[in-house]
């Protein structure tokens, strides 16, 4: 069969069907929604720019909707599965309905937040349904741990959509948009409605488009560091910087001199900060002494190395 004919792409019979055979019943917990629309799957990998020389990362493919699409398209395309049932059913997906593709496609059976390598080229692309639990924090880290991935396309809860692609002064601008935004040029591509999906989730989802920065944030302080700030600063979203992040500082007039260094007003909220600002304040954290004394009765040193939270 042609990977350029329409019946190598699965319909809403195909993955009926195919769930059917592999006792799968689609669950809340790990937010399953399986695409059952052959057009959807075909504008997402338009929308991705998948080129075909491209290597392409895919997290959660679930039943191969994507999977088959991305394998018309791209050079070869690398899925990372958790549930055990799907895994081991993707391969003779693939096999069957892209027979002439099968050899470019790799599976990795593992939890992507585990994943540290993948087989074969370094990935150029990734693009994937993500479900919205863990959409951020999975979307993050892929980006953290393989460099080489130059283009995303994630399709999400459109909440989420508008949270990554979120500009400073917006209010849902919190801790997803700053973190995405340290990696990539972020935007929104586009809406996805709730009939393509079986089940037919009760949110609506967006696609969110990430460019990788093609030169970093310009900064001598660490990544670790940079998040930190953010998360000290949207910990508690509705105060002063002054105050948001007197904890990550030592004090409030610690966190005011960092501020004030850094050329942001102690009095701005995090919510209205780029990631440059967030940069420039992480390089002027005082130094801040071990003793606890010096931090008051009953209070001890703050941390070093603040954990990162990714949502």
């Amino acid at each position: 069969m042609s990977s350029t004919e329409p019946d190598a792409l699965l319909g809403p019979a195909d993955i009926r069907d195919l769930a059917a055979k592999l006792g799968v019943r689609p669950t809340k917990q790990r937010g399953q929604n399986f695409v059952i629309d052959a057009n959807t799957v075909r504008r997402i990998v338009r929308t991705a720019e998948v080129r075909p020389d491209d290597t392409v990362v895919e997290v959660g493919p679930g039943l191969g909707s994507l999977t088959l699409a991305l394998l018309e398209a791209a050079d070869r395309v690398t899925a990372v599965e958790i549930d055990d049932v799907l895994a081991a059913a993707l391969p003779a997906t693939v096999r069957a309905r892209m027979p002439e593709r099968a050899d470019r496609f790799a599976l990795v059976h593992s939890d992507a937040m585990l994943v540290t390598e993948l087989p074969g080229p370094a990935p150029t692309a990734l693009v994937a349904n993500l479900p919205y639990n863990v959409a951020v924090p999975v979307l993050l880290t892929m980006l953290e741990r393989f460099p080489s991935i130059e283009r995303t396309l994630v399709m999400v809860q459109a909440e989420v959509a508008d949270r990554l692609a979120a500009r400073p002064g917006n209010k849902v601008y919190g801790v997803p948009s700053v973190k995405a935004n340290w990696y990539a040029e972020v935007k929104r591509a586009g809406s996805i409605g709730r009939t393509v999906f079986w089940p037919a989730p009760n949110v609506d989802s967006g696609l969110v488009s990430l460019v990788r920065r093609t030169e970093p944030i310009a900064t001598t302080a660490s990544r670790a560091e940079v998040f930190a700030v953010v998360d000290a600063a949207f910990a508690q979203r509705r105060k002063t910087l002054r105050a948001a992040l007197a904890g990550w500082a030592g004090s409030a007039p610690a966190a005011e001199a960092a501020l004030t260094a850094a050329g942001v007003s102690p009095q701005a909220r995090g919510e209205s900060l780029t990631v440059e600002e967030f940069a420039a304040i992480a390089e002027n954290k005082p130094e801040v002494s071990n003793a606890p004394a010096a931090h008051g009765p009953g209070k001890s040193a703050p941390a070093e190395d603040a954990p990162e939270v990714p949502e």
